[in-house]
């Protein structure tokens, strides 16, 4: 064992310990955090319109500050976009995270100098109790890759903007910058088809152990490394030993993985968002996020059944129950308040509090009643490749609602396949089987003859890449949504079929 991986073996004890004591004490911690929000932005523009003053529990919280989206923060954001400090936050944000949205237009989302800490220890911490849990900390010695976006910062007003991946990007530990790769100036290519060869021709003959990216497009930059030696990955990287990854779930990616490595490689699952640092994996035998507590965010909780009724519930961590679906809404120390991010999270466990990612609170499928979500028609894919030896490089459903000629609706899965099944029909029963064994209600629709079972497009190779590259958005952090309630989506793809 290398000086840094006996270092590392020392200092990953000591941070689980830590973790462990904020894991354990997570409702105090969060009680905690609500106070110190709320005291540190009292004097802000946005803490004297809500009566912060005046607020002194979660009761009062709920009454005063309504749950909102970009669009309700808007007018206070635009303040300080223009340069007036105070409003959301004490000061000015060290950053913007600038992302896309598909009501809002571009969107700027405020990073603080407190919550940028809680960005970069959130995804130490996730390393750290990997290494303590395993006992190995091999990787630390040889070649790191970040597949990220660009970067390069422009500034809008008096505050810099950027990616959350390249902005992140400036805080790699000193310790860890020269086994970092690819270099800054292959990382601020902005065409990422440019961009990823230049990347393989500088890590092809490293030493790489542990490699970080979304699923998709770490997929595609070890199907061009395939292509160009003819070896799998474990051939051109022997000693790759760590696969850090968030963004979507892993699970129906995982087999073209095994397959284009040539092994299994363990994984951590990272849950970082533009808004804050939500969850990490903490363990390689629980399922499930250890949920960020003590990180400057104080979380709510709305069933998702419930989330569109005109007083839905809103829950503090101590009255959350496992198996439910919530929509999460944050409150941060960059100065987001009662901020919904449109994602839905299980708890898979309160001692210590663990989440799974279940979907998107706007991405569903309900056109009948049905609202199937993320996590069940994934559960289904999975269950199909599983069960046919199937591989499927991406995939994403939208409702059908004309059937054509008096036929009835349906849910057209758009499926590209690394390998095929042998039955396209068998496969699709099987999807359309899992789907009414985990939704009652689209069970109902089916054997109410309201809907027929779903309809498979199987798309060209590179299919999904075509579609992204042709709306602007391929590579990066970017990814196709599972579930859309509409066609605008399913009509692009359908001119890619196979």
């Amino acid at each position: 064992m290398g000086l840094k991986a006996k270092a590392a073996a020392i200092y990953a004890k000591r941070q689980a310990k830590k973790i462990k004591k904020w894991s354990d004490n997570a409702v105090e911690v969060q009680d905690r955090t609500l106070k110190m929000l709320i005291s540190k932005a009292s004097k802000t523009e946005f803490g004297k319109d809500h009566n912060f003053s005046a607020i002194k529990n979660y009761k009062d919280f709920k009454k005063n500050v309504p749950v909102q989206d970009y669009e309700g923060l808007k007018s206070y954001v635009e303040k300080v976009v223009e340069g007036k400090p105070d409003v959301l936050w004490p000061g000015l944000p060290l950053y913007f995270c600038k992302t896309s949205g598909t009501t809002s237009g571009v969107k700027y989302i405020p990073i603080s100098k407190e919550s940028m800490k809680h960005h970069i220890d959130a995804a130490k911490n996730a390393l750290l109790m990997y290494m303590e849990e395993t006992k190995r900390t091999e990787f630390v010695e040889g070649k790191m890759i970040f597949l990220q976006g660009s970067p390069v910062l422009d500034k809008k007003g008096k505050v810099p903007f950027g990616r959350l991946s390249g902005i992140v990007a400036h805080y790699v530990p000193g310790y860890l910058q020269k086994n970092r790769l690819p270099s800054l100036e292959t990382n601020c290519i902005e065409d990422w088809e440019t961009k990823l060869e230049k990347i393989i021709d500088e890590t092809i003959d490293e030493d790489m152990r542990l490699i970080s990216g979304i699923p998709p497009w770490v997929q595609m930059y070890f199907e061009r490394i395939e292509a160009r030696t003819g070896k799998t990955i474990q051939e051109v990287f022997p000693n790759f030993t760590l696969f850090v990854q968030g963004g979507v779930n892993y699970k129906p990616y995982q087999p073209i993985f095994d397959k284009l490595v040539g092994k299994r490689v363990p994984t951590i699952e990272v849950y970082p968002a533009s808004e804050g640092f939500i969850a990490f994996q903490d363990s390689q035998s629980r399922e499930g996020l250890l949920l960020n507590v003590d990180a400057g965010i104080f979380f709510e909780f709305i069933p998702a059944d419930k989330f569109f009724d005109e007083n839905p519930p809103r829950l503090s961590l101590k009255d959350v129950e496992l198996g439910v679906n919530y929509a999460i809404i944050l409150n941060t120390n960059a100065g987001l308040w009662g901020y919904n991010i449109g994602d839905t999270v299980e708890f898979t466990s309160i001692k210590p509090y663990r989440i799974i990612v279940s979907g998107r609170i706007k991405h569903f499928i309900s056109a009948f009643g049905e609202h199937v979500i993320g996590k069940e028609v994934e559960a289904a894919m999975i269950k199909a490749c599983g069960t046919t030896k199937a591989e499927v490089v991406e995939f994403t459903v939208a409702p059908q609602i004309d059937g054509g000629e008096g036929g009835l609706p349906y849910h057209e899965w758009f499926v590209e396949f690394g390998k095929e099944p042998n039955d396209m029909a068998d496969f699709s029963k099987i999807i359309d089987d899992e789907m009414q064994s985990q939704n009652v209600y689209y069970k109902d629709l089916i054997e109410g003859n309201i809907l027929k079972p779903i309809v498979l497009c199987p798309l060209k190779k590179d299919g999904f890449i075509d579609y992204m590259k042709s709306i602007g958005k391929l590579g990066g952090q970017n990814k196709v949504p599972r579930l859309s309630n509409d066609r605008k989506i399913a009509d692009q793809l359908s001119k890619l079929r196979a």
